[in-house]
């Protein structure tokens, strides 16, 4: 059995992973986030120039590749709910342009209607 898409995961409520990636990804793209980013480069070049110890280089190292570790995690996260978001609207549109071209309204507008407002503007 396959796992379970994230975003079928938590229903129709949003479990704490998925509130946690959201405001991580709200976070990294932000000027704040880009300033740390900022900071841990200029480290890792101060530590080069000023030739510190072996341990120091390897921390500053090892800082930077957890961020970018991280980063692809939440990335990858926030692409498969863009990616299940769309698929989501685009299977309500279908269904209903169907119940448009038999001339019925029934549950596949209701799906729209809920698949366009699904996510919260910001």
């Amino acid at each position: 059995m396959a796992p379970q898409h994230p975003a079928d995961r938590d229903g129709a409520r949003q479990g704490r992973f998925t509130r946690l990636a959201e405001h991580a990804s709200n976070f990294t793209s932000s000027p704040a986030f880009f300033g740390v980013c900022l900071v841990l480069v200029a480290g890792a070049i101060t530590a080069h120039t000023l030739k510190l110890p072996t341990p120091w280089l390897l921390m500053v190292g090892e800082a930077m590749s957890a961020v970018a570790l991280l980063l692809l995690a939440l990335l990858k996260n926030s692409e498969r709910r863009a990616e299940h978001a769309i698929q989501r609207k685009l299977d309500a549109i279908a269904a209903a342009l169907l119940e448009i071209q038999r001339e019925e309204s029934g549950a596949a507008t209701d799906q729209l209607r809920d698949a366009i407002s699904m996510e919260e503007q910001s």
